[in-house]
């Protein structure tokens, strides 16, 4: 599987972190940033997420200091799912039953054991589908409505 990952600079350190651990048993992509300059989190949040829609096998991780913005812009984007999880209990269920493609993290609000733990936990859950598909299904009606009306 691949990971498809960026940040800001407020993530940077995060991500470079999390980019070495995940680079052990993923393939991972980086988006960017690629230093800790001032810069747009939406910016990253764009190039993660038309990655993640473009392409299946592949899930995103996108990092800022609230993971808020992040979350915010990546959603925009018809066929992202962007969770922000502050909690391995918020990444276990995002994933579980919403079939989330791409987590979001804070990293001024977690800890790095609990950033490392909240990804594990996210990246090991699987969707349950059953009667959670039919509310996906509904998110991509959404989505279409949307192109409908552009």
């Amino acid at each position: 599987m691949k990971i498809v990952i960026g940040s800001d600079h407020a993530g940077f350190e995060a991500k470079e972190k999390l980019k070495n651990i995940l680079s052990q048993n993923y393939t991972v992509i980086d988006k960017g940033t690629h230093n800790e300059d001032s810069c747009d989190y939406p910016d990253f949040a764009k190039k993660v997420a038309y990655s993640i829609a473009q392409e299946k096998n592949q899930q995103g991780i996108l990092v800022c200091g609230s993971g808020m913005g992040m979350a915010i812009s990546a959603n925009k984007v018809n066929g992202v799912r962007a969770a922000l999880c502050p909690t391995t209990e918020h990444a276990r269920l995002s994933r579980l039953h919403n079939d989330t493609n791409v987590l979001c993290l804070g990293s001024r609000l977690n800890s790095w054991e609990e950033l490392v733990k909240i990804t594990e936990t996210w990246l090991e859950t699987s969707f349950e589908a059953g009667r959670h598909q039919k509310r996906i299904d509904k998110i991509h009606e959404i989505e279409r409505d949307n192109l409908e009306e552009s």
